[in-house]
């Protein structure tokens, strides 16, 4: 059977089973905490979702106390799945250079159906919510999302030679997400309308048996089987030292320029993805409360709305790199980020709060184009190694992320719940001011902004 090296349709697949599914268990979460809290069963109508307004009233005080504690039991989540996958994807990933990277897209996509099913029984035979802790754990073995990302791009940057056609494909990997994601949030309220949580989870866990038949069969691997099977067998030891040896290779080795080029670049990446991730995280919650008060299906159109957002920064990305550096383009996203956010702060129509994705448009733009800045600078042999580090710093820079922002959003709701919206774009201060500089800084004449191949080369030969 002939293979292919199209791994797109693996991250399609992947995304939108697991962007259908967060959104509802969020919601599940929020349900059972809500039944809980008020003894009865939760109640949703084709209008608005069950949402006392009256702050003086006690069911009002109720529903902050539901807020806080499903905030909370996100976070608590959140950080029991981040601290395995966060030590699988640094040595699957890492491994791909040698190894392969199927492998970090067949095991999440497992990891996912295991729990798909997981959920599907905790919804049908309403079992106790801790379950879930179990689930994530579970499925942070098996690398959950950061191993496939940090796989899937990875990949791309093996199989494309030309720098310019790597921008543009994670370009599009990146639009993929945002799409899709889109797409699932649109539906998942319809799902769970038409079907209810637990067939939701089931239609999830089938598109992952997909996708692992997939990948499985069809896609082939950037490293050949029978040049890994040739390889002389290595120790425990010895694969140990290799698996970490390609991230502190890529450091130790690198000339000294290279280097803090490096480390300024994922700094950057590090910053924004916190700012970002937590921002964004608290849209359902922020949704679900007075004064909007929405329902399923209107928190299917608002994660529906960042299709468009997704689509314009791709768009961007396409049309801005003709005429712009790199850098210039991350300053633009950032810059949009800032707007939708201090926008977000002060929605309080249905209307202004579906308005907060028009100056967020370009807000994805520095996610792809500070992923191909790093792929850029390394060689060839260490695109798995860089992939590693920025798979394991959206690991350990997204869970901070939501047990901060989630944190931070309990303790603000009853006087601004805003406020986590506010902070989120202050703290997008911080890349803005690498990013300048890094553009100020110049190094024997050679300015570290003009990121591109043959002027990286200079700088290595320079140094050497």
């Amino acid at each position: 059977m002939r293979k292919v090296l199209c791994v797109e349709p693996v991250i399609f697949i992947y995304i939108f089973a697991t962007s259908l599914t967060s959104p509802l268990v969020q919601q599940f979460i929020y349900r059972r905490l809500w039944e809980q809290e008020y003894n009865s069963t939760f109640v949703s109508d084709s209008n608005v979702s069950h949402c006392e307004q009256n702050k003086s009233s006690l069911a009002y005080i109720k529903q902050k106390e539901v807020q806080e504690k499903a905030s909370v039991f996100n976070m608590q989540l959140d950080l029991t799945g981040a601290i395995p996958s966060l030590i699988v994807a640094f040595v699957i990933v890492a491994n791909g250079d040698r190894q392969g990277h199927k492998r970090s897209l067949v095991l999440p996509s497992m990891g996912a159906f295991i729990a798909g099913i997981s959920l599907t029984a905790v919804s049908y035979f309403s079992l106790s919510l801790s379950v879930l802790f179990a689930v994530a754990f579970v499925t942070g073995l098996f690398g959950s999302i950061a191993t496939f990302l940090g796989g899937g791009f990875a990949f791309i940057a093996d199989v494309c030679h030309d720098e310019k056609q790597k921008t543009t494909r994670i370009a599009v990997v990146d639009l993929i997400f945002g799409v899709v994601s889109g797409l699932a949030g649109l539906s998942s309220g319809y799902f769970l309308r038409g079907l209810g949580f637990t067939w939701t989870f089931v239609t999830a866990s089938l598109l992952h048996v997909i996708n692992i038949i997939y990948i499985l069969f069809f896609l082939e691997d950037t490293i050949g089987v029978s040049e890994f099977q040739h390889e002389a067998p290595v120790s425990c030891k010895e694969l140990i030292r290799e698996t970490f040896s390609g991230v502190y290779m890529l450091f130790k080795t690198a000339p000294y320029k290279k280097r803090i080029l490096i480390i300024v670049l994922l700094f950057t990446f590090m910053t924004y993805m916190f700012t970002m991730l937590g921002g964004s995280s608290l849209f359902t919650l922020y949704e679900l409360d007075e004064p909007l008060c929405w329902n399923e299906v209107y928190i299917g159109y608002g994660a529906a709305a960042f299709t468009s957002v997704s689509l314009t920064s791709f768009l961007g990305v396409y049309l801005f790199s003709k005429c712009l550096k790199d850098i210039y383009i991350v300053f633009i996203g950032i810059l949009s980020y800032i707007g939708g956010m201090i926008m977000a702060a002060f929605a309080k129509t249905t209307l202004l709060m579906f308005l907060v994705r028009v100056p967020s448009l370009l807000c994805f733009m520095p996610i792809p184009v500070l992923r191909s800045m790093l792929s850029k600078v390394v060689l060839a042999g260490e695109q798995g190694a860089v992939f590693a580090c920025i798979a394991c710093l959206e690991v350990v820079t997204g869970t901070i992320s939501l047990s901060v922002f989630n944190i931070l959003y309990a303790t603000t709701v009853a006087w601004f719940s805003g406020f986590s919206f506010l902070l989120s774009a202050g703290l997008c201060l911080i890349p803005l001011t690498v990013l300048c500089w890094l553009l100020c800084t110049s190094w024997n004449g050679e300015d570290l902004a003009l990121l591109v191949p043959e002027e990286v080369s200079s700088i290595e030969s320079a140094d050497s």
